[in-house]
């Protein structure tokens, strides 16, 4: 095992790490992404991800007495001083510890669906604070899957990960383009609820025992029409103010937990 103690933000793999937290595109190039936190980087490890290097910073840890950072199995253990983990690190409380691990492709042949299946389906979402509080909110409803249709995010974007705490890792997820998605469902006989004003019914009065697909569109702009023109039906959450929409995330608890209750009714 490697160990080298960082104090230079000009050190090539401090730079390459805040590159990877930054950009897209160098986490598309190098097949890497960044994780922070213990809790996060254990939801990590037991989903078979692969870590390519830590990075640790002892003097920032919680009961550092008991943290072991050479048991995260990496091809590096590099050590940093408290300045630059300021630099690397989004956010307190973490424990002082941030690595970069090995991506993974997400698929729609990727996902493995029981009998009945619960699945969310978000088309074209943007914000990744938005995608990642959907994940945490599957994770808790045991939702089967969530999967992203023509994203504009990436999986691996940090403040996804960051808002999902770490349920990016807990949640089988796939991305995908609308039209394979809509194959994909109608295949397996799951029914298409898609969350929209016009033409729709209470999501309460709506049966979702059965193997059931929860659709939602962005916020500005909702579902494009082959999802509309796909759904088996139209469902909606009665809006009493003088708002017409909620939050994506928050749109999606609701629906889930619903399916949950009618589920366990």
């Amino acid at each position: 095992m490697q160990e080298t103690i960082l104090t230079s933000t000009q050190n090539p793999r401090v730079k390459q790490l805040l590159a990877l937290q930054q950009k897209s595109t160098e986490r598309r190039r190098t097949g890497l992404f960044v994780v922070e936190g213990q809790r996060e980087l254990q939801h990590c490890l037991e989903a078979g991800y692969e870590i390519d290097t830590v990075f640790y910073c002892p003097e920032l840890t919680v009961n550092s007495e008991n943290s072991e950072y050479s048991d995260y199995p990496s091809i590096h253990h590099l050590q940093v001083n408290p300045y630059i983990y300021g630099k690397i690190a989004y956010r307190g409380g973490t424990e002082g510890i941030v690595a970069t691990i090995k991506a993974r492709r997400h698929t729609l042949d990727d996902l493995t669906l029981g009998a009945n299946p619960l699945v969310i389906v978000l088309e074209s979402v943007e914000k990744p604070g938005n995608l990642g509080a959907v994940l945490r909110s599957a994770d808790a409803a045991q939702a089967d899957a969530v999967i992203v249709c023509d994203p504009l995010t990436d999986l691996y974007n940090p403040n996804l990960i960051r808002a999902s705490i770490g349920a990016i890792f807990t949640v089988p997820t796939a991305v995908c383009t609308t039209t394979d998605c809509i194959a994909f469902l109608k295949k397996r006989g799951i029914r298409i609820l898609t969350a929209q004003l016009q033409d729709s019914h209470l999501y309460y009065d709506t049966d979702m025992r059965c193997g059931t697909a929860l659709v939602m569109g962005t916020e500005s702009t909702g579902l494009t029409q082959p999802w509309r023109d796909a759904a088996d039906a139209h469902i909606r959450i009665p809006m009493l103010g003088r708002l017409d929409s909620l939050n994506v995330s928050v749109s999606a608890a609701i629906l889930l937990f619903e399916a949950v209750r009618q589920r366990q009714s």
